[in-house]
C-alpha cells in the first residue's frame, strides 16, 4: 500500500505513487539561500531543508504543489525534476527535525 500521509512516506521513504507532479529541485547554482521556500512548503510534505549551506528538497516528501515557486523564490532556482532519484541516506535526518528553523 502507497504511503498516503507524511508520516507513512517518512518512515517507508517512497513517493506517492498517485502525485501528479515531478517533484521539485534547487539549482543551488542560483539559490541565494532565503530560505522563504522552507516557509511555504506545505507541512503535510515537508520537503525543503537546510543542509550545510545548501538547501535542499527531498523528492520523496515533495507533490511538486509548487507553492515554492516564483513568486514566493526570489530567484527562480526551484524547477521540476522529471528524472529525480532517490534522496541520499543523509538527507533523512532532516525531516525527522522542525520543519521551519525560524519556530
Amino acid at each position: 500500500m502507497a504511503a498516503t500521509n507524511r508520516v507513512e512516506r517518512l518512515e517507508s521513504q517512497e513517493r506517492n505513487p498517485k502525485w501528479q507532479h515531478v517533484p521539485l529541485f534547487i539549482d543551488m547554482d542560483i539559490c541565494i539561500n532565503c530560505d522563504t521556500c522552507i516557509r511555504h512548503c506545505p507541512e503535510q510534505f515537508g520537503a525543503i531543508f537546510n543542509h550545510g549551506i545548501d538547501v535542499i528538497i527531498v523528492p520523496e516528501l515533495c507533490s511538486g504543489c509548487g507553492k515554492c515557486l516564483p513568486p514566493v523564490c526570489p530567484v527562480n532556482c526551484i524547477y521540476p525534476d522529471p528524472d529525480w532519484k532517490p534522496a541520499p541516506g543523509d538527507w533523512w535526518q532532516y525531516p525527522e527535525g522542525p520543519l521551519d528553523p525560524y519556530r
